[in-house]
Parts: C-alpha cells; structure tokens; sequence
C-alpha cells in the first residue's frame, strides 16, 4: 500500500471529463478521492453505541424483524425501529470505522471493521453489546471508491495510520495537467425471520450455521454455529474485483466488475466454482429469481464500461449461463426482485420498476423521479428503499407500489 503514494487513478481520459467549461476545455470537473485515516490505537477502540446522530452517506440498507440499519460509509451503522413503517425511528447508532456491511442471525450481528469481524449482541436493541472482535480475517477488505476520476494520496503512508475510507469531492482541475499526471500513472488491479435480509449490494450472506464474507478476491467463509464465536475457514479465491453476493438455494451468485461467479455450497465449509458469466468491466450487483439472474451494470466510471443497463441471464443450466436481454439504465446501483416485479436504483434518475411476468421481456410500469436511489429491499409486506439521506417506504399493489412513508436519516 505503501508504494501508491501520490498516485493518480484515472481510466479514459476523454470519458472521465465532465461539465468542461462552456467558454474553454481547459478546465473539466473531476471527483476527488482522498484517504480517511485514524491512528492504529484509536482503531482497534473504535467500536461504540451511541445515541443517534444525523447521517453523514447513505450506504446499504439491511431488514431484521422490526428494525433497519442503514449503513453510513465508513463510519458504522445507523438502527430504525421500523414497528410502525409509517413513522420509523432511529434508536441509536453503532459506530464502527471501516464499517460498509453487515449481517444478522438469532440477534447476533456480524460487522466489517475493515479487516476485522466485528460481533454485536443487540437482543435488547436499547443494550447492544460488543462481544467478539476477530483479527485480520477478512484480509483483502479495503473498499475503492470506483465512482472517483482521481485517487490522490500525498501524505498518507504513515504506518502508525489506519485507512478506514474516502473522501470524494468534485474539484475543478486543469486537463492538461491531469493528461501529463496520468502518464506517470500506476494502475491498481483492485483500486426467515432469525435471518435478516441485505440488499443487491451486500457482501456479507449468511446461509444456514455459515456467514460468507466477500473481499476484493475471496469468499471469506465463517461458522457461525456458536453465534458468538464465529470461526474462520479457509477462504475461497474467486477471482478479481468482487463486489457483491446473492444467494439462492445451494448456490452463491457473485457480482463482480468481470462478471458474474456462481460457486455451490452443497459442502458450506468449501465452495466450489461452478461457472461465470463475462460482461466486460462495469460495477454490477446481481440478484436470482428462479432461473433468471438480473445483473445492473453501471458505467461511465472508472469501473470501466460506457454503458449502463440492466442485463436478464438464463441460468436455467447453471453452468451456462446465458444472456437474454440487455435493458440501458442511467447509472444503476442496487435492484431486487418480488412476484412480477423488478426493482431498479437508477442513481439520480430515480427508482425504476418493471413487470417481468414475460421474462425476458420486461415491462417498465412504474418511474419515481427526482429522488436519488441506491439500495431496496423487497420485504414480503412492503419495499425498503434508501436513497440519499431519505428512508423510502412502499406497499404493493396490483399495478406496482405506492409510498408509505419516506424518513430522514438526518
């Protein structure tokens, strides 16, 4: 890490430039990145239950019974009394530095505290307790920002410092002195109701007594018979750039910027390969309904493609997957699936739904514009949506949904 000191991460030059000045093209905005650090010791304190605080990024959006967490990026994890969805309530917060994922069984929440397992009791939601902390275990977990032109690092490589996140800000910037950094450019290769339920974004699942835990290559693998005490197996190299994991049945479905990896968990302790389906370079989460997978694809960033869109996969024969259609999108992030219903986060452009009951022909039936979406899950009562700093709630009707309640998370 040491070695990627005043590194400028930048793909297509020509694509990465936006809102060039009206009057010249000397001038284009970029987004930023720069490192979040705190010091070694304060790291390994940094876990707390506060009471709770405005939002500073939505992040993912995870269900358990009555309550919702909703991840801040980096930070931790804001938790709702969702009892009465009409008006939910924000009951604390649970500060983890590094955190962008977590995963509930039987009342035992597991966290990522960047490379380590953290382990919460939150059986009584007003005395959540901290019972476990595993070391190192998730070993490739460090979280690029993919939607940045530009990673900036001067300063930073202080060994007594820990990088615990990012700070995107769009900056106006001299092309020409971008396109004469970026010849010196290094490019990195990875710049049931005891059960809750994530969204597409998730990297955590827990299946059965296993918790699995993807990083940038691996499918970290966890027993979790003694809730409490979950123990580490032997990861699973499953390729580069994961992002995502969706599970159905006896199989683990990974989204990743190459594709999609499919691995059976017939033996949950030793995930086996089974196929991958290739779509060129995108960030992309995936969900599974049967024998259709929906793969989002999100372009026009430095992961990689020009286009964005939404790609329907026949996986029928799990070892072939195929592609049967490609629908273009804006800029989507998460998506879910329930019945007839596809549910798509186009980014700023709003929350898409669509009828699949001729799949793979769907059938756009519903388009909730000017709200920023980015995560949803499909509850079996109602749908959960988080947004920027909003909390939307719908209810299912014949002919799509219909809002419930939307919720500040500020």
């Amino acid at each position: 890490m040491k070695t990627l000191k005043s590194i400028l991460l930048v793909f297509a030059l020509t694509g990465l430039i936006s809102c060039a000045d009206n009057d010249s093209d000397k001038y284009a905005d970029y987004l930023v990145a720069r490192p979040l650090t705190m010091s070694l010791e304060e790291f390994k304190n940094s876990v707390d239950i506060i009471t709770p605080v405005p939002i500073d990024e939505s992040g993912k959006i995870y269900a358990y019974q009555d309550l919702i967490f909703v991840n801040d990026k980096y930070k931790g994890v804001h938790v709702i009394d969702n009892s009465d969805p009409t008006a939910p309530r924000k009951v604390a917060f649970i500060k983890i530095a590094g955190n962008v994922d977590i995963s509930i069984k039987d009342n035992y929440l597991y966290a990522d505290s960047l490379t380590d397992l953290i382990v919460l009791d939150i059986s009584d939601i007003d005395n959540i307790r901290i019972v476990n902390r595993l070391e190192n275990v998730l070993r490739d977990n460090v979280i690029w920002p993919m939607e940045a032109d530009i990673f900036e690092y001067d300063g930073w490589g202080d060994p007594n410092q820990v990088l615990i996140g990012w700070e995107v800000t769009t900056e106006r910037r001299l092309v020409e002195e971008v396109q004469m950094r970026f010849e010196n450019v290094l490019m990195m290769d990875a710049a049931a109701n005891s059960i809750g339920q994530g969204g597409s974004l998730a990297r955590f699942k827990i299946v059965g007594d296993f918790l699995y835990a993807v990083d940038n290559h691996s499918i970290n693998v966890f027993d979790i018979t003694d809730l409490g005490n979950p123990q580490d197996l032997e990861d699973v190299f499953a390729g580069f750039d994961i992002e995502t994991i969706f599970n159905q049945g006896d199989h683990l479905f990974l989204g990743s910027r190459s594709g999609m990896y499919i691995y059976d968990i017939t033996n949950p302790a030793q995930p086996g390969f089974v196929s991958e389906f290739q779509h060129g370079t995108a960030c992309d989460p995936v969900v599974v309904d049967g024998d259709y997978a929906y793969v989002t694809l999100r372009g026009g960033n430095n992961c990689g493609a020009t286009e964005s869109g939404l790609f329907v996969i026949d996986i029928a024969d799990l070892s072939n997957p195929e592609l049967l259609k490609f629908y273009p999108m804006e800029e989507p992030y998460g998506l879910g699936v329930k019945d007839d219903r596809v549910f798509v986060c186009d980014g700023s452009f709003g929350l898409k739904v669509f009828d699949k009951s001729n799949v793979p022909d769907l059938t756009q039936v519903q388009h909730f514009q000017d709200i920023t979406t980015f995560d949803v899950i499909p509850l079996s009562q109602h749908l959960l949506m988080v947004g920027e700093e909003v909390l939307h709630q719908y209810t299912y009707s014949d002919t799509g949904i219909e809002l419930l309640s939307s919720f500040s998370l500020n």
